[in-house]
C-alpha cells in the first residue's frame, strides 16, 4: 500500500512524502532519499520493493522547495532540468526535509535506516554525520554512488554506514572513495567492477548493471536486517 502525504519541515517548507507500507506488521522503517530526478517512478518502485521486504518507506520530495510535482526522465530535456535542480539543491535545507520524513518514519516505532542514491547517497552520508543536530539518530545509513562525498569524508558518522560505488563511475573518482576509506576504516565500502554511475537504476538501460545491483541490494538488505529490523 502506498500514498502521498503533505508534511512541513521545521523551517515552514511544505513538501510531499511518498510512503510505501508492507502488507503485514512492519519490521522497521527506511527514509529513502531521491536522485536528482525527483521522486519519480523509479524511486517509487524502489520504495515499493523495500516495503515488500517489511519496511515502511518514506521518500521526501526534495524538489518541492523549488517546484512541486517534479518527476523527470533520464534523457533529453529532463536530464538538463535535473542538472538545473541539482545546482539549486542545498544540503542544509535538504536535511530539514529529510528530518521531517524521519519524523514520519518514527511513527512506526521501530528502527530507522536511511537509503539514498546519487545526491540522495550523499545526503544519506550527511544524515549519518549531521542528523543528530536535527534530532535524527538513524540505526544505519546506506549510500549508493554518493557524488561529492570526498568533500565530507572526514565528518564523523553517528551510526553504521554502508557505501556502494561503481568501479567505472565517471562521476566519482577513486580519490573520493579512498578519502572515506582512510578516514573511516569501519565504514563498509563496496566497489563493483564494471559498474558505472547509477548502476542500480533498473529502468535505465544506459546505466543499469544487473549483477552489481542485485549484489548491492542483497548486502543492503542484510545490513538493514542487522541494524534496523
Amino acid at each position: 500500500m502506498s500514498e502521498w502525504l503533505k508534511v512541513k519541515a521545521s523551517d515552514g517548507n511544505e513538501l510531499s512524502v511518498y510512503v510505501a507500507r508492507p502488507e503485514g506488521e512492519p519490521i522497521g522503517a527506511i527514509v529513502l532519499v531521491q536522485e536528482i530526478f525527483g521522486v519519480n517512478w523509479h524511486i517509487r518502485n524502489v520504495a515499493d520493493e523495500y516495503a515488500k521486504e517489511g519496511y515502511v518507506v518514506v521518500a521526501p520530495a526534495l524538489f518541492d522547495r523549488y517546484e512541486r510535482d517534479v518527476e523527470l526522465k533520464y534523457e533529453g530535456e529532463d536530464a538538463k532540468r535535473a542538472g538545473e535542480f541539482w545546482k539549486k539543491l542545498n544540503p542544509e535545507t535538504a536535511l530539514l526535509d529529510i528530518a521531517v520524513a524521519y519524523e514520519v518514519a518514527k511513527e512506526v516505532g521501530r528502527g530507522i535506516g536511511v537509503l539514498g542514491f546519487c545526491y540522495g547517497g550523499l545526503m544519506s552520508w550527511l544524515t549519518a554525520t549531521r542528523g543528530e543536530t536535527l534530532k535524527m539518530q538513524p540505526s544505519c545509513c546506506v549510500g549508493y554512488y554518493p557524488g561529492g562525498i570526498g568533500k565530507y569524508a572526514t565528518e564523523e558518522p553517528s551510526c553504521p554506514v554502508m557505501l556502494h560505488f561503481g568501479g567505472a563511475d565517471s562521476h566519482i573518482g577513486a580519490d573520493q572513495i579512498e578519502a572515506v576509506r582512510t578516514a573511516h576504516p569501519d565504514v563498509e565500502i563496496y566497489v563493483y567492477e564494471g559498474a558505472g554511475h547509477a548502476f542500480n537504476r533498473s529502468v535505465d538501460p544506459n546505466t543499469h548493471h544487473a549483477a552489481s545491483a542485485a549484489l548491492a541490494r542483497k548486502r543492503t538488505l542484510a545490513f538493514f536486517k542487522t541494524n534496523v529490523a
